[in-house]
């Protein structure tokens, strides 16, 4: 999806991701807290402050330098923290918890796509690309995230359903640690990257013809 990238487009893409995550992890705190947990409050991540949600080496050093190597914006931004245990309607609730971020930049997508249909024939180069990067950007992570596998968002909707030694395994897996868990979804990645790019590909062209 992101392939033959001049400086503009890999600026614009860097931009996007920023604001997309930003969005993204708010909202996770922001639903717990609707949820009756406050521990996102607690730790001043209930703001659309970049700064409050950006780790230097997972969401900027290491997208940018695998967007010039590989043209994959893989990345990460710190963990809203939440607390299952405090949310309401239990694992259903965390479920929601998980999955209102890739929901989030769904809706972004779409928003975009909107403006896109109803403003193109006045867009310049520049702000053509931009929607169209901005877009791509949240479907990827529409899709990456709902993957189920810790500590993707998608995880947690299956968590909320999965009978227990799956439970048990999947926490495994969340307890050996954020880095190794991401290694391990990108060394996967490569394994399962023809059927996202498929479904990021046949999103696009539903959203924007």
């Amino acid at each position: 999806m992101f392939s033959n990238l001049n400086a503009t487009d890999i600026i614009l893409l860097l931009l996007s991701i920023v604001v997309s995550l930003v969005i993204h992890e708010t909202m996770h705190g922001y639903m717990a807290f609707w949820l009756g947990d406050d521990t996102a409050m607690e730790a001043g991540r209930l703001s659309f402050n970049p700064l409050k949600h950006i780790d230097p080496l997972t969401t900027i050093i290491m997208p940018a330098v695998l967007i010039i190597i590989t043209g994959i914006p893989f990345l990460a931004a710190k963990p809203v923290p939440f607390n299952p245990n405090r949310v309401k309607y239990g694992e259903y609730g965390a479920a929601l918890v998980g999955i209102i971020g890739p929901l989030t930049n769904l809706a972004l997508a779409v928003i975009a796509a909107i403006f896109f249909r109803l403003f193109f024939k006045n867009l310049g180069s520049l702000a053509y690309q931009a929607v169209i990067i901005f877009a791509e950007v949240n479907v990827a992570m529409f899709i990456f995230n709902m993957i189920p596998f810790p500590p993707l968002d998608g995880s947690r909707l299956l968590y909320a359903f999965a009978p227990e030694p799956l439970r048990e395994l999947m926490a495994k897996i969340e307890a050996a640690g954020f880095i190794t868990a991401l290694f391990i979804i990108f060394l996967l990645f490569y394994v399962i990257s023809g059927p996202i790019y498929n479904l990021e590909n046949g999103l696009m062209q539903l959203l924007f013809g």
